[in-house]
């Protein structure tokens, strides 16, 4: 059974981890800083474990994502770089829902070399910005027009 780690237990995770404890091949861990919440989202579910887990304890940090075979970061953007450093560190693909920030788009070599996958903008919220943004630049296009620049502050 590979074992997916989601680091965080807000509102955004749980569909996530009701679906994966739904697949018969996943043992999901929810670490959260909030035990509570995490304990709340996998419901006694045989194949789910609820950690407290505070992202300032990095040798904790550390050790959830070694023992893990792919880590989802449902927490706020500015931690995803820690968490991504570690995953390369320790060889472990990763998910986000988060859009790229620079400092995560410098660490792109880096797990391109350890040999591991770090997929951001996944997720309904970025998924649906994107949708939105390609339907107009289509509707904008079609009716002859020419998109001189694109900025999205989403």
């Amino acid at each position: 059974m590979k074992k997916v780690l989601i680091l965080g237990a807000g509102l955004v995770a749980k569909p996530l981890v009701r679906y994966l404890l739904d697949q018969p091949d996943f043992k999901v861990e929810v670490a959260s800083r909030t035990v509570s919440k995490a304990v709340k989202l996998i419901d006694s579910h045989p194949d789910g474990e609820a950690k407290e887990l505070n992202l300032k304890d990095e040798e904790g940090l550390k050790k959830e994502i070694a023992d893990s075979d792919l880590v989802i970061s449902m927490v706020p953007y500015g931690f995803h770089p820690k968490v991504a450093k570690f995953c390369i560190d320790f060889g472990k693909h990763m998910v986000t829902t988060s859009y790229v920030s620079e400092t995560m788009q410098n660490l792109d070599s880096e797990a391109k070399n350890a040999g591991i996958l770090i997929l951001n903008e996944v997720g309904l919220d970025p998924g649906i910005d994107h949708m939105e943004a390609m339907r107009i630049i289509h509707e904008v296009e079609e009716k002859g027009g020419e998109i001189q620049s694109f900025t999205s502050f989403c």
